[in-house]
């Protein structure tokens, strides 16, 4: 035998033997730095058992006498400080004195002369025999044993190397463990041994026959209950008493949560099923994620709904200025839930233009209500899964925006706003329009699945309110599921009283004013809504209305002052020039050159349409990217001045002989329909005979082949946008006189409407002279 010095790292509940590799982490300071010496000399470290695996700061007297000197072959450091060491084994060792307790354990050591225990051939493989039969009587009696481990141990030739092996690879206690590496004459070694499995062989058979016996008399409940104590024990030994801990909260949950039987025996299933698992596996993450949506989820949680109607009401009108049409809809449900004591939550579109309250109307809704308010963005959304949850077998999978949004307001009652529905859309993922259609359909939505949660989710009493800009981009079978609520842009009066009464107040808090600080006379802003934005909501108005309170903080810090007034006068001094400004000259009667009006999603507009006569073949030319209705309008115009020539005294020989060229002016921004049809045809027949048109009159409609004026829609919108252009005259299509009956006298104040059913009217009043 030799003596060696070296650095010691004691094991907590292992015991290393030679010829054998073994990985462990090691977290305590000490055994780092012993690590770190053997790494840092010949890659040796002496590798005791600990006596008592529960002791974090061990004494020499905590340790075995008896180790196993071991190489060092890698070490991996991993998170929180810790390190994963892989070492061999090569020879037993017995502590002589340790040198060193600190910074950690240094010990001199009596190692193992293996020229001691050599044996004679044949008592070697006689040992060896009786070794591996004894394993194989073992394994006879362990139903779980690994086969392949027997012929290996067949295939070796050295009894050092067996026992070492065997040792090392079967369960025994960590006591009999080292009462094995404690003998290092080989016979002993091999007698004990073979003890200790004579040991274990007679446990396994007592072992295998009481649980017959067991088998064969408890009861159900009651072998249950011995399987959970043996669960219990060996989550404990594995350090996975969590899950049970964890298992049993999610029972009491379910216990209490106020479901129904589906929902509660999905739930007992399921964890059941996380019961099983181990705790470091993914699926038990995915599970406990799944068990506890499920309990976070408001089955049967409402809250009570406000049903006193003056207080909504007076709730819609503090926070907004018009948008009638919205509150009485909402006053009309709260009115038949009252008296009903149920009644379906309505489903809500409301379309309009940019900035005129669509989103914060919904969340007024809410609180006039006392609903929570949860608030879906459905701009862009292509994945049917963002509706509809994605399906549990994927990793990273989720409930859809509708379940989790029921999840977030904690009740299954909230207004639900979808904002933006008319800008989904779809691709190979799936249709996202056509998922919304269970969403928002009444008669279904009662049972909506989710993937995710795979339970029935009641959507019926969910209210919910949807926005869009333009009805053309949603699809028809989802529209059909939607009250629709226009929400039309705001005239000058209605965006004077929002921005006194709401704006200008939230922009001064917004930066820090005071109301004596700002003072802003009320001509300044109908000159801001007039010059300095022209808009069918009040979004630019209200930046607007915040640069000047934040050019009046600027002021007051700079010069002291202590309040601004803004006047007409000194505007440009907070927003420089004006951005649009009314050129009169346009208004003045010119030939081939007619007002048109039209409507777009984000208001109304006017359009200037321009006609030029040109010497040709009789060609008929559209500039200004229109689109096909458009272009069929003018076709049709000119059909219909054609079939009337004589009327006007226009030859024959004129259109073969002549060029029609047809342009609408911001050639790069797109236009269609049919409701520039007889401004069209106005215009062509004004430059066919050289005669002016009134340059304050403006007209819409669409035209047939027999001069006939039909409908068109967006018409509060195409008043609006002609008033801010200062048109006097508005031709409207009679079909329309009932659109205008319904509009406020301030949308038609200051502009005659003139109402006409035929061309031949139409000419009359557009035209500077008879023709």
């Amino acid at each position: 035998m030799s003596i060696k010095v070296m650095p010691m790292l004691p094991l907590r509940g292992k015991i290393v033997f030679p010829h054998t590799a073994i990985y462990f982490d090691v977290s305590r300071k000490k055994s780092i730095l012993a690590l770190e010496e053997a790494m840092n000399n010949d890659q040796l470290i002496f590798l005791p058992g600990q006596i008592d695996a529960n002791i974090e700061d061990p004494i020499p007297e905590d340790i075995y006498d008896v180790g196993t000197v071991a190489r060092l072959k890698q070490l991996v450091k991993l998170p929180q400080g810790l390190v994963r060491v892989l070492a061999e084994g090569i020879c037993r060792s017995k502590i002589i004195e340790v040198c060193e307790t600190d910074p950690h354990f240094r010990v001199e050591l009596l190692e193992e002369d293996l020229q001691e225990n050599v044996l004679e051939e044949k008592e070697q493989d006689a040992y060896m025999q009786s070794l591996i039969e004894a394993v194989e009587m073992y394994a006879a009696e362990s139903p779980k044993f690994n086969e392949n481990f027997i012929f290996q141990l067949r295939a070796m030739t050295d009894l050092d190397v067996l026992i070492d092996e065997i040792s090392n690879t079967l369960a025994f206690h960590v006591t009999d463990k080292q009462a094995v590496l404690e003998e290092f004459h080989v016979t002993r070694r091999v007698e004990k041994l073979l003890v200790i499995l004579n040991q274990e062989i007679e446990i396994l058979k007592i072992r295998k026959e009481v649980q017959g016996k067991v088998k064969e008399s408890v009861d159900k409940g009651q072998r249950d209950y011995y399987l959970r104590e043996q669960m219990k024990v060996i989550r404990e030994e594995l350090g996975e008493e969590n899950i049970a801990d964890d298992a049993s909260e999610y029972k009491e949950k379910t216990k209490n949560l106020k479901a129904s039987k589906e929902v509660k025996e999905k739930l007992y299933k399921e964890i059941k099923r996380f019961q099983a698992m181990p705790a470091a596996s993914s699926e038990s993450s995915m599970m406990r994620g799944y068990i506890e949506t499920i309990l976070e989820m408001p089955w049967n949680k409402a809250s009570k709904d406000n049903k006193d109607i003056k207080k909504a009401f007076q709730i819609l009108e503090e926070d907004h200025y018009g948008l009638h049409k919205v509150k009485e809809r909402i006053i009309e449900f709260l009115a038949v839930r009252t008296l009903t004591k149920k009644g379906d939550a309505p489903i809500i579109c409301l379309v309009g233009p940019p900035g005129t309250g669509k989103t914060s109307i919904a969340r007024s809704i809410a609180r006039a209500m006392n609903k929570k308010y949860v608030r879906i963005s459905l701009g862009g959304v292509r994945d049917e899964a963002e509706i509809r949850g994605h399906r549990r077998t994927y990793l990273g999978s989720m409930p859809g925006r509708i379940a989790e949004g029921i999840k977030q307001a904690g009740v299954k009652n909230p207004l639900m706003l979808l904002d933006e529905i008319d800008k989904v859309s779809s691709d190979y993922k799936g249709d996202t329009a056509s998922a919304l259609l269970e969403v928002l359909d009444g008669e279904q939505n009662v049972n909506f699945r989710d993937h995710f949660l795979e339970l029935p989710l009641d959507l019926s009493d969910v209210f919910f309110v949807a926005t869009a800009n333009d009805l053309d981009t949603i699809a028809k079978p989802l529209l059909d599921r939607m009250e629709i609520i226009e929400v039309s842009s705001y005239t000058e009066n209605e965006k004077y009283h929002i921005a006194t009464d709401y704006l200008v107040s939230k922009q001064m808090e917004k930066n820090g004013l005071k109301p004596e600080q700002l003072i802003i006379e009320d001509e300044v802003i109908y000159e801001i809504i007039r010059s300095y934005t022209r808009e069918a909501g009040v979004r630019s108005l209200e930046r607007k209305i915040g640069q000047v309170a934040r050019r009046t903080a600027r002021k007051i810090l700079e010069t002291g002052i202590e309040s601004v007034t803004v006047t007409k006068e000194n505007l440009k001094e907070f927003l420089d020039n004006p951005i649009f400004s009314q050129e009169e000259n346009q208004l003045k009667p010119e030939i081939g050159i007619v007002t048109g009006l039209a409507w777009t999603p984000v208001g109304g507009d006017t359009l200037s349409i321009e006609v030029n006569i040109m010497p040709g073949k009789g060609n008929f030319e559209l500039t200004g990217r229109l689109g096909d209705v458009m272009k069929e309008s003018a076709r049709a115009g000119i059909s219909y001045i054609r079939s009337v020539s004589s009327q006007f005294e226009i030859t024959k020989e004129f259109f073969e002989q002549n060029d029609i060229h047809i342009h609408i002016p911001e050639g790069a921004v797109p236009k269609d329909g049919p409701s520039a049809g007889i401004t069209m045809a106005t215009a062509m027949l004004s430059a066919i005979t050289k005669t002016a048109v009134r340059g304050d009159v403006a007209m819409t409609g669409e035209i047939t082949l027999r001069g006939r004026v039909l409908p068109i829609g967006g018409l509060k919108e195409k008043i609006l946008a002609a008033k801010v252009k200062g048109i006097k005259e508005i031709l409207v299509p009679i079909q329309n006189e009932k659109d205008v009956k319904e509009l406020e006298p301030e949308i038609t104040n200051g502009v005659t409407i003139t109402f006409v059913s035929h061309m031949n009217e139409v000419i009359e009043k557009a035209f500077v002279k008879e023709l």
